[in-house]
């Protein structure tokens, strides 16, 4: 039997290829077949096993097959209760909105609405944005460079990759590659400078937006975590001018960051909250929840046939309450940092590793072109010694990110790629991940950075520079 494993496994990747839409992605850069999977562990249909940073993209809070999950699917399923309800209430929904409610940012939860939307995150994002407009009377949005709110035309539309510019683009800080080229809180400070003087002049070409909406941590932009400082100029520019602050957690919540909702690092109350991945324990849904003024919109103005999954809401009262419990977002921002530290060693070890960055359980290591041509000193950049660039950046390296993702496969270690150029790898564990399964995947990546490390001296940069934007989806 286990001479057929290989076989089989072959075969279904070969019937995949030649029956799935070529927009699948995943697929093409992690060629495995999952058979069975528990926490951190998946096992391939070829008997190999792998530990998974990916985590269904962040969806997998508590790993694979968790018991507390699996005891509330297998509890929805034997008392016979309706598997699809539409939007009726249910014990199980009543359930889910009040472990829900229960972990909300102070100031919204007394006044909280709360709508369940199509099951993926994109439906929520629209929904959001249907909401503010509808509340407000406005129709403009203002959105950040490097965002990602999800694949349907609304959300695409306020992501940073738009090609029809719809959306009022708002620069986004980071360190690494600052858009003002000096980093820290200084280029926060002028970030934050930029959206004042654009909501505020009269001839800027953009009037008062309808909302704002932002990642407190972007994820496919590269693992760039927006400053707290910064996020607070947000919250409070926005709520001056009577603009609602759309705060996208799809990604960042339930513990991810370090903080239940990423936003809690800041300290500050959104107006409306986009979930999705983890909230429904593993199993689709999405939701906005939102304070109680905005909710002006009619019957029927937001709905979809599966806001009623009656699994996924167990699986993610569950999920809710075991992270809640367990102290599980402390745990992420301990281990996260003791993580990012010794992931940092990368950086002052290898030249192709340009800066390694996260928050909590969110982490990204950028790779880049050591031998690439950068900006020098002076060149494009202010002249105020209160303006100098802290750094340089060198250019991405999508090409040795991709090789890091190939070696990592080899040693048993799936992570995603990210950021501007697919040229981040991104760890996103579930927050469940154990500090010696954490110092494993340590070993393999940098096993991994090293090898490719070596193989871009011995051959030359010629083989990693970045000639163009890459396309990332999904």
């Amino acid at each position: 039997m286990h001479g057929e494993a290989p076989a089989v496994h072959e075969g279904i990747l070969r019937r995949q290829s030649a029956r799935e839409s070529s927009a699948r992605t995943y697929a093409r850069a992690l060629p495995i077949v999952p058979v069975r999977a528990r926490g951190l562990t998946i096992e391939g249909a070829d008997g190999r096993r792998y530990l998974d940073c990916l985590s269904g993209a962040g969806t997998l809070a508590l790993g694979h097959n968790h018991p507390v999950v699996l005891e509330a699917i297998r509890g929805v399923l034997d008392s016979g209760a309706p598997l699809s309800v539409l939007d009726l209430a249910t014990p199980v929904k009543d359930a889910f909105i009040t472990e829900l409610f229960r972990t909300l940012p102070p100031g919204l939860a007394d006044r909280a609405r709360v709508q369940f939307c199509g099951p993926a995150g994109t439906d929520a994002v629209e929904a959001a944005l249907k909401l503010v407009r509808a509340a407000t009377g406005r129709t403009g949005i203002l959105a950040f460079t490097g965002a990602y709110h999800g694949m349907t035309a609304g959300a695409l539309a306020a992501s940073g990759g738009a090609r029809d510019v719809q959306v009022a683009r708002l620069p986004y800080p980071q360190d690494y590659r600052c858009p003002f080229g000096i980093g820290g809180s200084r280029g926060a400070a002028l970030a934050a400078r930029w959206t004042e003087s654009l909501l505020d002049d009269p001839k800027s070409g953009v009037s008062l937006p309808a909302g704002m909406i932002l990642e407190p941590v972007q994820g496919e932009g590269g693992v760039i975590p927006g400053p707290d400082e910064w996020l607070r100029r947000m919250r409070q520019l926005t709520a001056d001018r009577s603009v609602p602050l759309i705060a996208d957690e799809i990604q960042t919540g339930v513990g991810r960051t370090g903080a239940f909702w990423a936003v809690d690092h800041s300290g500050i109350t959104p107006d409306v909250m986009v979930m999705s991945k983890a909230i429904g324990g593993s199993l689709p849904l999405a939701v906005i929840v939102y304070r109680d003024d905005l909710d002006v919109w009619p019957p029927g103005a937001h709905a979809g046939t599966f806001r009623g999954n009656q699994l996924a809401m167990a699986a993610g009262t569950a999920t809710l309450a075991y992270v809640r419990e367990n102290g599980l977002a402390e745990r992420a921002a301990d281990l996260g940092s003791r993580m990012l530290g010794q992931l940092g060693r990368l950086a002052d070890t290898f030249a192709c590793v340009g800066e390694v960055r996260g928050r909590g359980l969110m982490i990204g290591v950028e790779l880049v072109d050591p031998e690439g041509a950068g900006a020098e000193p002076g060149d494009h950049h202010p002249t105020s010694p209160d303006l100098q660039p802290t750094r340089i950046p060198h250019p991405a390296a999508p090409e040795l990110a991709a090789a890091v993702q190939r070696e990592c496969l080899q040693r048993g270690l799936i992570v995603e790629l990210g950021g501007r150029h697919s040229a981040v790898v991104r760890l996103l564990p579930p927050l469940t991940i154990s500090d010696e399964q954490a110092a494993a995947v340590l070993d393999r990546l940098a096993d991994a950075v090293a090898a490719v490390a070596r193989t871009h001296e011995e051959h030359g940069p010629q083989h990693s520079r970045h000639h163009g934007p890459a396309q990332r989806a999904g």
